[in-house]
């Protein structure tokens, strides 16, 4: 019979709940708790993905999953050979969840409700008897003769194995508790952000969305398309938060003052926008500029660009000079604005950052130096854009470091 064993899991969320249920599973006899620092568990998975919560993304290549991981990739890889997206939605479909797969990829349960998978883990926790305390912020934690000794803000305790589960910290002085380890830690930083534009009136058309944009951050090889939402601070939508995701150091390097390229139509190209432009307009020639849309964009938008670049719309289209037609083709697929800053999506927030990759075995997700403590989750210097794919690698560093393998 296995030797019964104290295992602390420092985080109530999602990856430290998934590496409790996995740790209990595998390891029956021994006593689990999850120690949460705040009143409430599992709140990021509650207001996830407007509050549907994205529990994955349907990259089923191991290979195409990592590419959308800017810090953590290729470690990553050693994770997903364990437990990877197929091995995701078996798991919810064994647990009662059944989840639904949108034209995008984002995976969602059925029931478009976080709470879904929030009763899932608690029912879970439940039966296999894992505890779970709550208002329990850690403050040190030290390597014992048995294991380790943890020093929370209101009691202590002892753990002979620990799987460290907190999340992103938005500052470095989250990791305190760790400084007894001599980890070597990454700064963090925000991840996933929207571009504030302070000074540009395309805020005005908050709400509208343009279901296929591509942007650039100027100046540099940092190229993504899809959904751009524009809001009364600036933009957003997946086309903005994967530039923010993979230029989160540079742009912070910049202080967030930059310039975003917008191509509204795509991946259209200015030949290709000639070309079709060209079509359009013989197509309504006598129709009032006004009047008649010769490209499939927002009503607001269109309106918004040709007072941009000062056409005027009284004149029919066949009276448009090829000045203006230039301009008018450059707007649609170069237009650029000024971004001042970011706004985070405060619980909601990922970062960049933590746990340097170097001081993890990702075969166990154990800290090289100190058997026995496992880490799992955006805690590690590793994050993923939108679209699930944060969740994944909750999912699978969790189950990893669940096994609790030396």
């Amino acid at each position: 019979m296995e030797k019964i064993q104290e295992i602390a899991i420092i985080g109530g969320g999602a990856a430290g709940f998934f590496a409790a249920i996995q740790a209990k599973s595998l390891h029956p006899t021994h006593q689990v708790t999850i120690y949460e620092k705040s009143k409430k568990t599992l709140s990021k998975v509650k207001i996830s993905g407007g509050g549907r919560c994205n529990v994955t993304n349907a990259t089923y290549s191991i290979a195409a999953l990592v590419k959308n991981y800017p810090r953590g990739n290729k470690a990553l890889k050693k994770v997903f050979a364990q437990f990877d997206v197929h091995d995701t939605i078996a798991w919810f479909k064994k647990n009662k969840v059944e989840l639904t797969t949108q034209n995008d990829g984002c995976i969602f349960p059925v029931s478009q409700n976080s709470q879904t998978i929030i009763d899932c883990f608690l029912n879970l926790c439940r039966q296999l008897k894992i505890e779970v305390i709550t208002e329990a912020p850690l403050t040190l934690l030290e390597k014992s003769d048995t294991g380790f000794d943890l020093t929370f803000r209101d009691f202590s305790a002892s753990a002979n194995k620990v799987i460290v589960a907190v999340g992103g910290q938005p500052k470095i002085n989250g990791f305190d508790f760790l400084k007894s380890l001599n980890l070597k830690m990454v700064e963090p930083l925000p991840s996933l952000f929207t571009f504030n534009m302070p000074n540009e009136s395309v805020r005005d058309l908050m709400g509208i969305v343009v279901e296929n944009a591509k942007t650039r951050i100027q100046g540099t090889k940092l190229v993504e398309d899809g959904p751009l939402l524009i809001t009364h601070w600036g933009m957003s939508g997946p086309a903005i938060l994967k530039l923010s995701a993979w230029g989160a150091r540079l742009l912070a390097a910049d202080n967030y003052h930059f310039k975003v390229q917008v191509n509204w139509l795509g991946n259209i190209n200015a030949e290709v926008a000639n070309e079709q432009l060209t079509a359009e307009i013989n197509k309504f020639s006598q129709k009032k500029i006004a009047n008649q849309k010769v490209v499939n964009i927002p009503s607001r938008l269109w309106d918004f660009l040709l007072k941009k670049i000062a056409i005027d719309t009284s004149k029919k289209w066949a009276e448009l000079g090829k000045k203006d037609k230039n301009k008018l083709i450059d707007v649609l697929v170069n237009d650029i604005y000024e971004v001042k800053g970011k706004t985070t999506f405060k619980e909601e927030f990922v970062t960049a950052g933590g746990i340097d990759l170097n001081e993890i075995d990702f075969n166990t997700m154990q800290a090289k130096k100190h058997p026995g403590i496992y880490f799992t989750g955006e805690g590690l210097d590793v994050d993923g854009i939108t679209g699930g794919f944060n969740f994944q690698a909750a999912w699978s560093t969790a189950f990893v470091a669940g096994k609790l393998l030396d």
